[in-house]
């Protein structure tokens, strides 16, 4: 069944957000690579995340994880993320000036040997990343060397930023699968073929299992290590951490995860992402309501029960 049409305003509303977004970015684009990466980070902390409501969300989130936090401290880990967060943006809708700027970046971590051995053996490898630095580093680093990643995608409410941003994907390589049935069957016979694909777990799953995540029960899916275990894929995370001068990157391909009971593997990568944002607290997208139902569970009185 398709989903019903959305009504007109609502489509010029989402074309003219678009138009802008385009002007912006042809206007930025007169600027070499690096500073309009900078431009980007600055506009989304002063004039972008307050008019779409993201620096009071990303304060709600770090006042529930750390509520002891200083008002001054909470404030400048505010900009700090949200200068991540834009310069992230840019980055990844300039793609091909991105995989320019990573020439001489360097593939590191203890995975490294795990995905050599995969090649040999064509067997599938699930990567598994967050939104943290910059997740698209190693997948451009990877494709630069000859890897296929494909990946399932979580399409934008906007369809003029979805098209664009899906080009985008498919264009550092590898074969896009849009979140859902026919997509999940797609990617699964992908990895049953001997693909290499990516997943993310750091979003709120509706129908997750009530995990911890720092420190707080969220909702969280499991499929990355059900469809690892099923189709005996090496379930391998990487981030792609950014460095202090807010332009270069460090790539790292962690070692694999133990197979073990989906949650529990799902345990340790949280654990995993958990030691990254304790280094570098600023690089994790506190944008998203990872917490959603918590929340709920506070307006209603009702707890939200871990599994």
């Amino acid at each position: 069944m398709m989903p019903p049409r959305p009504s007109l305003p609502k489509r010029l509303l989402d074309r003219l957000r678009y138009m802008a977004f385009r002007a912006l970015l042809a206007g930025l684009s007169v600027l070499p690579f690096s500073p309009r990466v900078r431009a980007f980070g600055w506009l989304t902390v002063h004039v972008i995340a307050p008019l779409a409501g993201y620096r009071r969300r990303v304060r709600r989130n770090l006042s529930m994880v750390w509520p002891d936090m200083g008002g001054a401290e909470r404030q400048a880990l505010t900009s700090r993320t949200l200068d991540n967060f834009g310069r992230t943006v840019m980055e990844n809708f300039c793609h091909a000036d991105l995989g320019r700027h990573l020439q001489g970046t360097a593939l590191e971590g203890d995975g490294l040997a795990t995905l050599e051995k995969a090649r040999r053996d064509k067997r599938p490898v699930l990567f598994v990343s967050a939104h943290f630095g910059n997740h698209e580093v190693p997948r451009h680093l990877l494709a630069a060397q000859g890897d296929r990643i494909g990946g399932i995608y979580r399409p934008f409410t906007n369809p003029h930023f979805d098209d664009h941003y899906r080009r985008t994907l498919a264009s550092v390589g590898g074969t896009v699968f849009v979140q859902g049935r026919e997509g999940t069957v797609g990617f699964a016979r992908y990895l049953q073929g001997g693909g290499w694909g990516i997943l993310f777990y750091d979003l709120h799953q509706p129908r997750g299992d009530v995990l911890d995540f720092m420190g707080l029960p969220a909702r969280t899916a499991t499929s990355a290590a059900k469809l690892a275990l099923k189709y005996d894929a090496a379930l391998v995370p990487w981030f792609g951490i950014r460095q202090p001068d807010g332009l270069r990157f460090r790539a790292i391909i962690e070692a694999p995860i133990p197979p073990d009971d989906p949650v529990t593997m799902t345990r340790v990568l949280h654990a995993r992402l958990e030691a990254r944002i304790a280094d570098h607290p600023e690089q994790w997208m506190w944008v998203h309501r990872r917490w959603k139902s918590h929340e709920k569970a506070l307006r209603t009185g009702v707890p939200l029960l871990r599994d």
